[in-house]
């Protein structure tokens, strides 16, 4: 349950705001010629984060509730490929992202149904459902990539609304940060965000307390879905095409960011401003160790390496707290 003051936000764990300013300093300081601080590679960065970032917000918020979502990596290509489907038919591109969004959210309702309905671990459905519609989505592309540059060329406002920039400043961030503050008020200052920190952290003395709990979780899913079509449709924008492969690896990072940000695999700890901070930290990390010519799968295992010492560090951290 949450508490009072400044914990709901930062939910006992300051440990990710430190290590945060931290790893900036040291990428500062050790990347050949400062390059992290170049202006072209914060740029790079601020295209890159939110294609992670915003989805990873609605999982660590999910993982607060007590469940997961690995379909994520198949709902971004499969929104992807019905938003490039709708320009095609030759509908305007701010109205096809507009019907998109329920075709997400109702992707997100099947899998928060399928899990409250069945009692099953959500790894374990979603990993399925994840399969069911990566086979979907190559079905219905034949794995095939389709460019949309012509059909999005004729709406310039809505190609710059999503992923132009300002001078150099990248929209996306935008899209990013509002989105972060739109959930972290609904987790932290409402009464819904109440019951998700209650059915995570005890499904049955929230049900005591006449918590819909099947709602919550359910409405979770459906935020993911919603935000898996905005994801598809920034990424596809952004690249000019649909891809089969899309959001490949996403359902395993998101999970790594929100650890990372301090959220509990148990449930019901957690706060959205470490969730935002941990998906940084990942994309920093992963920056900056290219910028210092760490080979690639070298960048995978010092990541690994980062998440099985934050997971230990907030364990340590909630015992001493508990």
């Amino acid at each position: 349950m949450k508490k009072s003051g400044l914990s709901p936000i930062l939910n006992y764990n300051i440990n990710t705001p430190i290590v945060f300013v931290a790893i900036v300093l040291f990428f500062i300081i050790f990347t050949p010629n400062h390059l992290f601080i170049d202006l072209r590679n914060l740029a790079s960065m601020g295209k890159l984060i939110p294609d992670l970032g915003i989805v990873a917000l609605g999982v660590g918020m999910l993982m607060i509730c007590g469940e997961f979502d690995l379909s994520i990596a198949s709902l971004i290509p499969l929104c992807s490929y019905v938003f490039a489907t709708f320009l095609m038919k030759g509908i305007n591109p701010a109205l096809a992202l507009i019907i998109l969004l329920p075709v997400g959210a109702a992707l997100g309702f099947i899998n928060g149904t399928i899990v409250v309905k069945t009692g099953l671990p959500s790894f374990i459905i979603t990993l399925s459902t994840m399969m069911f519609w990566r086979g979907v989505v190559f079905i219905l592309s034949r794995m095939a990539p389709i460019s949309i540059t012509k059909y999005i060329k004729p709406y310039p406002y809505f190609e710059k609304m999503l992923t132009g920039t300002i001078g150099r400043f990248p929209l996306q961030v935008i899209w990013f940060v509002g989105i972060a503050i739109i959930l972290g008020i609904l987790l932290h200052f409402t009464k819904f965000g109440n019951w998700i920190f209650a059915t995570g952290s005890s499904k049955g003395a929230a049900r005591a307390m006449g918590i819909n709990t099947n709602m919550v979780k359910t409405t979770c899913y459906i935020i993911i879905g919603v935000l898996c079509a905005v994801v598809g449709t920034l990424q596809s924008v952004r690249l000019g095409s649909f891809f089969a492969t899309q959001g490949v690896g996403f359902e395993l990072k998101t999970i790594a960011a929100a650890v990372v940000g301090g959220t509990s695999l148990r449930g019901g700890v957690g706060s959205m401003l470490n969730i935002f901070l941990g998906i940084l930290i990942i994309k920093i990390i992963e920056n900056g160790l290219i910028l210092m010519k760490v080979p690639v799968f070298g960048v995978e295992a010092f990541i690994g390496l980062a998440i099985i010492l934050f997971v230990i560090i907030n364990n340590f951290t909630q015992r001493q707290m508990t």
